[in-house]
């Protein structure tokens, strides 16, 4: 099963990490390049644990469709989204806050299973390094709007 980690160092405390890692507002901002909309379930705001989101986006100039669940979640620590419909045979993305002397250490860890087997398998080497572009971007906006808000509530 594919895996990605991600660090981010984030200058700004855990709680308004937390918050903008799980609002669907701030993902659309992320996801601009992609076009991704949310559609059902949570469609703005933050999402909440046992909410799900539908998203709409456009990867490799294929229109998609996922829904996610929050299926575990302890503010402002972690929380974890996994996939209940999509394009995976599976998807679990465990999101982790960690409180820094400077801010916040903001750890993605993300797990798929591609679908189609053995296709699926050589389809991974290219989906992985994608999906990890994807959140690195994503982590990045992330980062700017947490530092902004955490400036402005000083």
């Amino acid at each position: 099963m594919p895996a990605i980690h991600l660090e981010t160092s984030i200058d700004a405390p855990p709680d308004i990490v937390f918050d903008a890692a799980r609002d669907v507002t701030v993902h659309i901002e992320s996801a601009r390049d992609t076009g991704e909309r949310a559609v059902a379930g949570v469609t703005h705001g933050p999402m909440d644990l046992g909410d799900t989101v539908t998203w709409e986006a456009r990867h490799f100039g294929v229109p998609m469709r996922l829904t996610v669940r929050i299926s575990e979640l302890d503010r402002p620590r972690m929380f974890a989204d996994v996939m209940v419909e999509g394009p995976f045979r599976s998807m679990r993305h465990v999101h982790r806050f960690v409180t820094l002397p400077t801010g916040t250490r903001m750890i993605d860890d993300f797990e798929y299973a591609a679908p189609l087997g053995p296709v699926g398998s050589i389809a991974s080497l290219i989906l992985t390094p994608y999906l990890r572009r994807f959140l690195a971007r994503r982590a990045d906006v992330l980062r700017r709007l947490a530092e902004s808000r955490a400036r402005r509530s000083l």
